[in-house]
């Protein structure tokens, strides 16, 4: 049996739920996006485990907390944009910053080929045992990469990543990234999703060189920890290349 330390991402599906039943208390939950449903394994104790992690820590250390493991609301109104992009067969789809990878996820199970990206493998771990569990393996790919310093090799038809911009430090490397991997033809367009309160102005002054930037804020729902409907605002960030190469 393979230890935490050392399972790989090309492990069968029941290895990779031991996996994260040994590192977490877990369950399926359904989500509903752009007329499906999926069913997305989620750490059903986080406000313990978090404790747990706080009680643990030595004083003046950072806190490792596993924001990657929590469904954000911009991350919902992501995954319908993405599931409902007008691309044709065979289109490819880049998620960074994927977290247990809701948005890719939904968008392969509207036909796109999806590659999704962390750079916790943790996060990577629930992304594939999520796409094996719900039949999307052979249209989803699962790698690590960090969005601020990586290069991937290839470029994709559509990038979107939802809260990637609420640390500044990484802005440049963010806008590097999606131009050295949105390909440069028409239709090639990157969307962030972000909450409409983090207004990320250094990214925009950054970013607007090389792209053609427009945004659109959507209201959403989502259910609390206290079970109770909370509404939010969030900014959907659209991201066109100037430089186009004619099809």
């Amino acid at each position: 049996m393979p230890t935490p330390e050392s399972i790989s991402l090309d492990a069968p599906l029941d290895e990779l739920l031991d996996y994260a039943g040994r590192r977490f208390a877990v369950a399926f939950e359904p989500v509903s996006a752009a007329g499906r449903t999926l069913e997305i394994l989620q750490i059903t104790n986080m406000a313990e485990y978090v404790e747990r992690i706080a009680e643990a820590a030595t004083q003046g250390q950072g806190l490792d907390l596993p924001f990657w493991a929590r469904i954000w609301p911009a991350s919902m109104v992501l995954a319908h944009m993405a599931a409902s992009l007008p691309l044709g067969p065979g289109a490819e789809l880049l998620e960074i910053g994927a977290g247990v990878g809701v948005c890719g996820l939904f968008a392969a199970a509207a036909g796109l080929h999806a590659t999704i990206t962390d750079i916790s493998h943790d996060a990577l771990v629930f992304t594939r045992i999520n796409a094996l569990h719900n039949g999307l393996g052979d249209r989803v790919r699962v790698l690590r990469a960090d969005f601020s310093a990586d290069r991937l090799g290839r470029r994709f038809d559509v990038i979107i990543g939802a809260e990637v911009l609420y640390i500044e430090r990484l802005h440049r490397g963010l806008v590097k990234f999606l131009g050295a991997h949105l390909r440069p033809r028409e239709g090639a367009q990157a969307l962030l999703a972000r909450n409409h309160e983090r207004r990320s102005m250094r990214f925009f002054k950054l970013a607007e060189e090389d792209f053609v930037m427009s945004n659109k804020t959507v209201g959403c729902k989502a259910t609390g920890e206290d079970g109770e409907i909370e509404r939010h605002l969030c900014d959907i960030v659209r991201l066109v290349p100037r430089k186009v190469v004619a099809a």
